[in-house]
């Protein structure tokens, strides 16, 4: 029976008036693909910020990849 782990990466778009940067995203995507790792999902969510207690609007993605 194959064996697989995840990975769950956090991307946070900027704090004001921020859009997600399709290069920014393509770029995390080619590193972790380079790394063996394949895109499982992408979900929006609000993730912690780095100042405050609220959060800001960004993407977690979720990539597998056999274990091994």
């Amino acid at each position: 029976m194959q064996r697989y782990s995840y990975k769950v990466v956090e991307v946070r778009e900027k704090m004001i008036g921020g859009k997600m940067s399709g290069d920014r995203l393509e770029k995390i995507l080619n590193d972790h693909a380079g790394d063996g790792w394949q895109l499982k999902t992408i979900t929006s969510a609000e993730v912690k910020g780095r100042i405050g207690p609220g959060g800001v609007e960004g993407l977690l993605l979720t990539f597998e990849r056999p274990a091994g």
